[in-house]
C-alpha cells in the first residue's frame, strides 16, 4: 500500500523513539511498499522493531526486511525482498566468526536446524545456542554513520551523508569457558539499514578488554545459507576491494544434507570474509573495525534493472563518487604550459587541470619554491574558476629501496605483481604521506590523482613499522591507503585513482578501456570508446568513470591515432567530445592544449555548453538503447523521474550514408505512464503515447557521419 503522509509521520517519530532506547515497545511490521522503489521514493523510512513477545528484533524498510531472533542467542532467521516476497534464507548460521590466536569462535547463531533446504520458524523454538559461541549481552538502535567525510560538491547534487536509515548495534561477550586470554575480548556487529533502498551493510568490530595483546587470525564478516532461487539475485561487495580482491565467496554448505548435489558441492553459503589475515594484533584496550559488506537484494534477473540497482547502491554510499567535473590532463607542468590550459578551459568552461603523468609535476617535492610557484599557479587558477592538481605515483611498480619494499612470500626478497612495490605498511609510507599532504596544504591545490594505488600486494617482511608480517600485511596497506584517501576528503580533494575505491571515498576510475586502443586509428578508437561507455555504464553511473582523448600521442600509433593538429582533425575530435559529454562521462583529454583555433575553440564550447545546459539529466543513469557496432545507429538514453527534463536519447550514426530507423526508447524508468513530449535538439515537441510496455516508438532519420539527441519531458 502507500502510505498516507500520516503514516509517514506516524513512522518517522517511531524510528526516533526507536533510536533513543533499546527496549522500545514492540511494534508491528508495516506493509510492504507497493510502488517500484526505482522510479518513485518510498514512502517510509528504515524501522527497528522490537517483538518481545516472539523474542525478535527486526530491520524493516518496506524493500528489505532482516529479523533475528534474540534468544537463546542472536540469530538472524529471516532475509526477505519485500518488493518479490521471497526469502532469501534457507537456514540459520552464526552472525559471524572470528579467530583469536588460531582458535575459532562463532559468534551468535543458533543449532539444532532439521534440515536446511528451508527454515520453518516452527523449528526455532527448539533450537539452541551454540555453548562455545559468542553469547548476545545487548544491542543499541542509532542512525547510520560516515565511513568518510564528504560534503555536496562538484555538482554531485545535494545526496544525504550520512546516508538516512537506522543502525542496530548488536553486542555479544565470550562463553564462561572460554580461554583467561579472551575472557574480556567482546565482539559488536553493526548493521546499517538504508532508506529507500534494499540494501543493509555490515561491519565487525573485536575490543581487547582484557590484559594481554590478541591477534585476530581471522574474521568472517557474513555467513548465510542462501536459497537456490535467491543466490543470483543477491549482490553482496565491500569496501576491502582492489585490483580485483574481493571478499565474498560462494561455498558448500556442511549442514546441507537433502541438496540433490551427491558430494554436497552446491554453492549456496556465502561468506564474507577476508582472503587472508587480517593478522591483527590488539594490544589491551585496543578496537579493530572489520571491512564493511554491503548487501543488495535485487528483484530481477533483468540486466538493466539489475545495473541500475547497483548504481542507486553507489549513489547513496559513495556520494562521492558523483562529483563529476569537467577536466583536462595537461602534458607539462611548467607555469607557461599550466596557465594556457587554465586559461583555454576557462575560456571553453573546462572545470579542472589535472598535471597528469610524464608531465614533470612533483607532488612530493619540499622545495619552498617549487611550492610557492605552484601556488601561484593554484591562485591563477582559482581566480578563472578552474580547480587545479596533479599525478602521483603511490606504491605500485615503485621501488623505494630494499628496506621498504614489499617482499615476496615466494623468494623472501623484493619483488610483487608489478615488479617491485612499495610496502605501504612501512615507514616509508609516513615521508611520502607528510609530503604529499603538506604539498597540498601548503598550494591549495584542489585535485589528486593516485596512480599505483594500494593493489594488494602482500609483503612477508617481519621488520617493517606497521605490519608483523605477511598474515597482516595486506590489511594494514588497505587500511594505510583508504586513511589517505580520508585525509583527502577532509580536504575537500578530488581523487582520481585506477582501483575500486568509492567505498573508501575516492571520486573516479576508469570506465574501462583498454589503453593501446589509444593507438588505433581515431574513428576505430572512437566507436571502441562508444562501446566501453556502454559497457561500462551498466554497472558504473557517468559520473564514476574516466574515458580518454589522446590529443598527443599516447602509447604510439602515430600520426593516424593522435588529434593534433586539433584542427585538421576536427570531426574526430568533436566526436569524442560528443560522445563523452552526451553520456556525461568526463575523459582525460590529454596534451598541451584543448583548441588551436576559432573554429577548434567553438566546436569545444558547443559540448561543454550542450553538457552544462542538460548536466543533471546527463550525469543520471543511463538506459542501454542499442550497442555500438559501427553498421547501423546505436543509442544511450539518460533518464531521471525527478526532474523536469525526464529522459535525453543520444543517438549516433557512425556510417558513410544516412540512416532511417524506429527508434524504440523504453521510458518505463522516466515515471512517464501515458504520454511524452518528446522534442529533437531544441525543435518543437511532439507528444507520442507510450505503449503497455512504457516504450514510444519514435521515427528517425540520421545524416552520415552525424549525432543528433531527442529530449523528453
Amino acid at each position: 500500500m502507500i502510505l498516507t503522509d500520516r503514516a509517514h509521520i506516524h513512522l518517522l517519530l517511531t524510528a526516533v523513539l526507536l533510536a533513543s532506547t533499546a527496549a522500545a515497545p514492540a511494534e508491528p511490521v508495516p506493509d510492504p511498499i507497493q510502488s517500484d522503489w526505482l522510479v518513485n521514493a518510498p514512502p517510509r523510512p528504515a524501522t527497528v522493531q522490537r517483538r518481545a513477545e516472539r523474542n525478535e528484533v527486526v530491520l524493516d524498510n518496506g524493500l528489505l526486511r532482516r529479523a533475528f531472533r534474540t534468544a537463546p542467542n542472536f540469530a538472524t532467521i529471516e532475509f526477505r525482498n519485500l518488493t518479490t516476497d521471497e526469502t532469501f534464507l534457507r537456514g540459520v548460521k552464526p552472525e559471524a566468526v572470528v579467530v583469536l590466536d588460531g582458535q575459532r569462535y562463532e559468534i551468535g547463531g543458533l543449532k539444532g536446524q532439521p534440515d536446511y533446504a528451508y527454515l520453518d520458524p516452527a523449528w526455532l523454538q527448539g533450537m539452541t545456542a551454540n555453548p562455545k559461541a559468542f553469547q548476545f549481552v545487548s544491542y543499541d538502535v542509532g542512525k547510520p554513520e560516515t565511513p568518510y567525510p564528504w560534503k555536496p560538491k562538484r555538482h554531485s547534487g545535494n545526496i544525504p551523508w550520512p546516508p538516512r536509515g537506522v543502525a542496530l548495534t548488536v553486542h555479544f561477550a565470550p562463553h564462561a569457558a572460554a580461554p583467561d586470554a579472551h575472557k574480556h575480548v567482546t565482539v559488536s556487529v553493526r548493521y546499517e539499514l538504508y532508506d529507500g533502498i534494499p540494501v543493509i551493510s555490515k561491519q565487525i568490530a573485536v575490543t581487547n578488554g582484557g590484559a594481554a595483546q590478541v591477534i585476530v587470525n581471522a574474521v568472517q564478516a557474513e555467513i548465510l545459507a542462501v536459497t537456490e532461487q535467491a543466490k543470483p539475485r543477491l549482490h553482496a561487495e565491500s569496501d576491502y576491494a582492489f585490483a580485483g580482491v574481493q571478499t565474498t565467496r560462494w561455498g558448500p554448505d556442511p549442514d546441507y544434507k537433502t541438496q540433490i548435489d551427491y558430494s554436497y558441492n552446491m554453492p549456496l553459503l556465502m561468506t564474507s570474509t577476508y582472503p587472508e589475515g587480517p593478522g591483527i594484533q590488539l594490544a589491551p584496550g585496543e578496537r579493530f573495525e572489520s571491512f564493511r559488506t554491503v548487501e543488495l537484494l535485487h528483484d530481477s534477473d533483468d540486466r538493466e534493472r539489475r545495473g541500475l540497482a547497483r548504481r542507486r547502491l553507489y549513489r547513496t554510499l559513495a556520494p562521492a563518487a558523483m562529483e563529476n567535473p569537467i577536466l583536462m590532463h595537461v602534458r607539462q607542468s611548467d607555469s607557461k604550459a599550466i596557465r594556457l590550459a587554465v586559461d583555454q578551459c576557462a575560456a571553453v568552461g573546462f572545470e579542472m587541470v589535472i598535471a597528469t603523468f610524464w608531465s614533470g609535476f612533483n607532488i612530493e617535492s619540499e622545495d619552498p619554491a617549487y611550492i610557492a610557484r605552484f601556488k601561484a599557479d593554484v591562485d591563477y587558477a582559482h581566480a578563472k574558476g578552474v580547480e587545479l592538481g596533479g599525478y602521483t605515483l603511490m606504491c605500485a611498480s615503485r621501488d623505494v629501496g630494499p628496506k621498504y619494499n614489499c617482499i615476496s612470500p615466494a623468494t623472501s626478497k623484493p619483488g610483487s605483481k608489478f615488479g617491485q612495490s612499495a610496502c605501504l605498511a612501512s615507514a616509508w609510507r609516513d615521508a611520502y604521506f607528510h609530503r604529499v599532504l603538506a604539498f597540498m596544504d601548503a598550494t591549495g591545490m584542489d585535485v589528486i590523482e593516485t596512480d599505483g594505488p594500494y593493489h594488494g600486494d602482500v609483503c612477508a617482511s617481519t621488520q617493517h613499522q606497521y605490519h608483523r608480517g605477511l598474515a597482516d600485511s595486506r590489511c594494514q596497506q588497505w587500511r594505510a591507503c583508504v586513511g589517505f584517501y580520508r585525509e583527502c576528503r577532509k580536504r575537500g580533494i578530488y581523487i582520481n585513482t585506477p582501483d575500486w575505491y568509492y567505498l573508501g571515498g575516492s571520486n573516479k576510475c576508469a570506465m574501462g578501456y583498454r589503453e593501446t586502443n589509444f593507438s588505433l586509428p581515431r574513428w576505430r578508437q572512437i566507436l571502441i570508446s562508444r562501446q566501453n561507455i556502454y559497457d561500462g555504464t551498466f554497472e558504473k553511473t557517468p559520473s564514476m568513470g574516466w574515458m580518454f582523448v589522446p590529443l598527443v600521442q599516447y602509447h604510439g600509433g602515430g600520426a593516424e591515432a593522435t588529434f593534433e593538429p586539433l584542427s585538421q582533425h576536427l570531426a574526430e575530435y568533436e566526436w569524442h567530445l560528443a560522445q563523452n559529454f552526451g553520456s556525461g562521462v568526463q575523459a582525460c583529454y590529454r596534451g598541451p592544449r584543448l583548441y588551436d583555433t576559432d573554429e577548434t575553440k567553438a566546436v569545444v564550447k558547443k559540448w561543454v555548453d550542450f553538457y552544462k545546459k542538460h548536466r543533471a539529466i546527463l550525469d543520471s543513469d543511463i538506459i542501454h538503447v542499442r550497442r555500438a557496432d559501427g553498421r547501423g545507429i546505436d543509442c544511450m538514453m539518460h533518464v531521471n523521474p525527478r526532474l523536469p527534463r525526464k529522459a535525453l536519447a543520444m543517438v549516433y550514426n557512425p556510417t558513410d550514408s544516412a540512416r532511417s530507423t524506429i527508434l524504440t526508447l523504453p521510458l518505463y524508468y522516466t515515471g512517464l505512464t501515458t504520454k511524452a513530449k518528446i522534442r529533437e535538439k531544441e525543435g518543437d515537441p511532439v507528444e507520442y503515447a507510450l505503449d503497455r510496455a512504457y516504450k514510444v516508438c519514435l521515427p528517425a532519420t540520421i545524416p552520415p557521419k552525424s549525432i543528433t539527441w531527442y529530449v523528453v519531458e
